[in-house]
C-alpha cells in the first residue's frame, strides 16, 4: 500500500476509535477499545520517521496526527476522571441505577393538581442538574407554597401568586410571581 492509502486507513480508524470510544462513555461499550487503539497508534507511528514529500499528503498526515492527539488526551482525561468518580454521565447512571424499581414513588398530595404538577416540574429540574430527589415531598412543596402564598399576597397587594419552577446557577428553584 501506499501513502494515500495508508492514510485512508488512518483516518477511518480513527473515526472508528472515536465512536468506539464515545460509545464507551455512554455505557454502551462494556469495556475500552484498546486494540482499535493500538491499531490507530501503529497507523500514527507508520509515517512519523518519514519524509513524505507531497505536501498534501504531509498536510493530512499531520492533520490526523494532531487529531488523534487531541482525542487521546481527552480520553485520558475522562478515563481518570472515571477511576475518581467525577464523570457527571456516570454520577448520573449511579443515581439512576441506585434507586431501585421497587422503592415506592413519594406519594402526591392530595387535593391541587397545580402542587402536584410543580412538585413534578420541580424533582425534573432536580433531576436534570443531577441532584437528589428523595428528600422532596409533594407535602414539603405544599407547605412551602402556603407559608409563602399569604406573605406575597399582602406585600405586592395581589389577588393569588403564580409559582414556576426556574433552574438559576445549576440549582432548581419555585419562583412566585404575584398577580392581579
Amino acid at each position: 500500500m501506499g501513502i494515500p492509502e495508508d492514510l485512508l486507513f488512518f483516518e477511518q480508524s480513527l473515526h472508528d476509535l472515536v465512536t468506539k470510544y464515545e460509545q464507551f462513555f455512554l455505557g454502551l461499550e462494556k469495556r475500552e477499545p484498546l486494540k482499535l487503539l493500538d491499531t490507530v497508534e501503529r497507523a500514527c507511528r507508520k509515517y512519523a520517521n518519514t519524509n513524505i514529500s507531497n505536501t498534501m499528503l504531509k498536510f493530512r498526515y499531520n492533520s490526523l496526527v494532531a487529531s488523534f492527539n487531541t482525542h487521546k488526551q481527552k480520553w485520558t482525561r475522562i478515563n481518570r476522571l472515571i477511576e475518581e468518580g467525577k464523570y457527571s454521565r456516570d454520577r448520573f447512571k449511579m443515581a439512576m441505577h441506585s434507586e431501585h424499581p421497587d422503592k415506592k414513588q413519594p406519594r402526591e398530595a392530595k387535593g391541587d393538581t397545580k402542587v402536584n404538577e410543580l412538585y413534578r416540574e420541580f424533582v425534573e429540574a432536580r433531576k436534570a442538574c443531577n441532584l437528589p430527589t428523595s428528600s422532596i415531598t409533594p407535602d414539603m412543596i405544599s407547605a412551602a407554597i402556603e407559608k409563602q402564598k399569604p406573605l406575597i399576597s399582602s406585600k405586592y397587594n395581589c389577588n393569588s401568586v403564580e409559582f414556576k419552577v426556574v433552574i438559576e446557577d445549576g440549582k432548581p428553584k419555585i419562583k412566585a410571581r404575584p398577580k392581579q
